[in-house]
């Protein structure tokens, strides 16, 4: 097993048929500690979806699951949060914001968490 990831799932959603649901899932199998923020308030197993910035502690992987438009907000947020990389899902690409990722010393990832995360690459 490897080691554990803590891991912000960022465009969180409640809904099984979403992509983000089943890397919450897929994330909580595995053990790595999962924080969420989403448009909606909810839960996924045992991970509660927030709609507000949290505070989460020794991040190491953000996983987008919002197109580039609506990653805006969170830029600065991301950026303090230092994590050690940033996974954009299949049609979350931005190249805005993996340039300022970069400059702050984080990996920007175009990549999907549940290939990673089935193939052992997490």
């Amino acid at each position: 097993m490897q080691s554990s990831k803590p891991t912000l799932v960022i465009g969180a959603s409640e809904n099984p048929e979403r992509y983000s649901y089943r890397a919450i899932q897929d994330l909580q199998k595995h053990q790595h500690p999962v924080w969420a923020i989403g448009a909606r308030q909810g839960k996924v197993g045992t991970t509660s979806i927030e709609t507000t910035q949290i505070d989460c502690p020794s991040i190491d992987t953000i996983t987008l699951y919002l197109s580039p438009e609506r990653q805006k907000p969170y830029y600065d947020y991301i950026l303090a949060l230092q994590p050690k990389r940033l996974i954009f899902n299949p049609g979350t690409e931005n190249e805005e914001l993996a340039d300022l990722a970069k400059q702050a010393g984080i990996q920007p990832l175009e990549a999907c968490t549940l290939v990673l995360l089935h193939t052992g690459q997490y």
